[in-house]
């Protein structure tokens, strides 16, 4: 059915419109009804409630809270109720691992001041704060396009159209999208998001900027037995199992209930077609102390997500006709702190500031160029400058020289100065994977089902749940260069660099078919970074689908 023939959506009038409901999305709303308690403002989100797709480590610096609720503290219902007492870092070798100093660390490494817990569960505890001010949320709702006046600038979103069979046919429960209209309209979709690639692609917002940078994140979530709890610590490792010219490290984080979030990050502008991040990750909790920690644990959840990684240098132009670009959508992570939610709740307090004065002095569908001015001399632009080299110099120096490099970088940085610079991040990527022949297949463990894992099992974990007749939401462009290509060159990375056994190289008698297990999909989008062609595409699903991720 083509689209003149579809029934016409509804419509609904708002200020604002707000694509994802995460800290960026929420601190945003939150702070617009601060600032003017007559706008009307909707927060759409694709998960079936709010937090259900959010997972981070997570280290939370309260900067931002302290600015958006500053009273957080006294709240008993707020989740974040663990600061950090003992602060860790290790070089990890295969046998064992030695502890770097403190002193050495940059002051902006310090965690003393941070707070561990769940991202999902403060986004469960913000949004009913913003519902309280008279925000709509609207969970279960996939933004699925971009809506634009007739000059142009972005009116608002569609929301995705449901009911709609595998085949393209209306299913009997078919409905159409909503569309929701807004004088301006701010992205908080997350690390890649589809409509934030399709507007900085349109408005060719990434022109001044560096290629984007991204990593995949891997966290389990376990109960330990409460003799080896240590709440409040903080561990992360650099080295083993990554060799020196894989980028990438650990997390160990001790807060309540006996609990411990374990995660692993590969950076990837990795080259090894055959290398695995969920098998990395698998293989590093065989360590002998890590084991040790989770032997006689139980598992309770498990996640992946892309992170952005590139940094200052790769953060495009944020403001364009009618609307803006928040949070990890704009690219906000300090990648050496592995920290992105104070940056996040900052960019949504920062664009909402703006939009209201726009709003204000009757603007509407315009571009909100201050916001775009004055990100860099923020506290956000402050924090990401000090840090810009990290990323670039491990990526060119490897792990042991540039994690020096970029420690040393930092310590000049707080200081005033950099003798490097402002370094680059040379390509995408997706064009950093050698072809198969220069590398040998790796073999890694096979899961013991106690300390390490499989795929299928973990998925479970994450209560990831699609509708399984519906069109596929992962889009290959070209099945020919997929398997001329992919396949062929570089051994079908596709397999390993997902987390979560979405596609499969299916060995036929008419040759490999390139299988996609949709309903496996963990929305991390590592395929729509990865994929050395840039062949694969990730879209929303129907609204409601994906993880439920409990706290995570």
């Amino acid at each position: 059915m083509s689209a003149e023939d579809l029934p016409p959506r509804e419509s609904m009038e708002f200020d604002v419109v707000i694509v994802g409901a995460g800290p960026s999305g929420l601190s945003a709303a939150i702070r617009l009804k601060q600032l003017n308690p007559e706008l009307s403002i909707v927060v759409v989100e694709k998960g079936s409630e709010v937090g259900a797709h959010i997972l981070s480590g997570a280290v939370i610096d309260p900067a931002g809270l302290d600015k958006l609720v500053p009273d957080w503290r006294d709240d008993a219902d707020c989740p974040l109720k663990t600061q950090v007492k003992d602060d860790r870092f290790y070089w990890t070798t295969s046998q064992g691992w030695f502890r770097l100093p403190n002193f050495i660390m940059p002051p902006l490494m310090n965690n003393h001041h941070c707070y561990i817990g769940s991202l999902g569960n403060v986004c469960r505890w913000l949004a009913p704060k913003a519902e309280a001010l008279g925000v709509e949320i609207y969970p279960g709702f996939a933004a699925a396009e971009v809506l634009y006046d007739d000059k142009g600038a972005v009116r608002g979103i569609a929301t995705g159209d449901m009911g709609i069979a595998r085949d393209g046919s209306h299913k009997d429960s078919y409905t159409r999208g909503m569309e929701l209209l807004g004088k301006y309209t701010l992205f908080a979709e997350g690390a890649r998001g589809s409509l934030s690639k399709q507007l900085i692609a349109k408005f060719n917002l990434d022109a001044n900027s560096e290629p984007p940078k991204f990593g995949i994140g891997l966290k389990e979530v376990w109960q330990i037995d409460p003799a080896k709890h240590k709440k409040g610590r903080v561990q992360h490792t650099l080295g083993w199992p990554l060799n020196d010219r894989t980028g990438g490290g650990s997390f160990l984080y001790h807060y309540d209930d006996n609990r411990v979030a374990v995660g692993f990050v590969v950076h990837l502008n990795y080259n090894d077609p055959y290398l695995s991040p969920f098998d990395e990750f698998q293989r590093f909790k065989t360590h002998p102390d890590v084991r040790e920690l989770f032997e006689g644990g139980k598992r309770l959840a498990y996640g992946a997500r892309a992170i952005t990684e590139g940094g200052y240098q790769s953060v495009p132009r944020l403001s364009f006709p009618g609307g803006a670009l928040i949070g990890c959508a704009a690219g906000f992570v300090n990648v050496p702190r592995i920290k992105g939610v104070h940056n996040a709740m900052g960019s949504g307090m920062l664009a909402a500031e703006h939009v209201a004065a726009a709003l204000g002095a009757g603007r509407a569908n315009d571009e909100l160029v201050e916001y775009e001015n004055a990100w860099r001399s923020s506290a956000i632009g402050k924090d990401l400058f000090k840090v810009r080299n990290a990323k670039p110099l491990l990526s060119k120096f490897g792990n042991m020289l540039g994690t020096v490099l970029s420690g040393f970088d930092m310590w000049c940085n707080t200081l005033g100065f950099s003798l490097f610079g402002t370094q680059s991040h040379a390509k995408p990527d997706r064009k950093t994977l050698d072809p198969s022949k220069q590398h040998q297949p790796i073999a890694y463990p096979k899961p013991d089902g106690k300390i390490s894992f499989d795929k299928l099992s973990s998925v479970f974990l994450s209560n990831t749940n699609h509708e399984e007749d519906q069109p596929v939401h992962l889009k290959v462009a070209d099945l020919n260069l997929q398997k001329t290509s992919e396949h062929d060159v570089f051994a079908g990375p596709s397999n390993r660099y997902c987390p979560a056994g979405v596609y499969e190289w299916v060995e036929e008698s008419t040759g490999p078919r390139f299988q996609i297990n949709a309903q496996n999909c963990v929305h991390c989008k590592t395929c729509d970074v990865k994929d050395p062609n840039g062949n694969i595409t990730w879209v929303p699903p129907e609204g409601g689908g994906g993880p439920n991720y409990e706290a995570m």
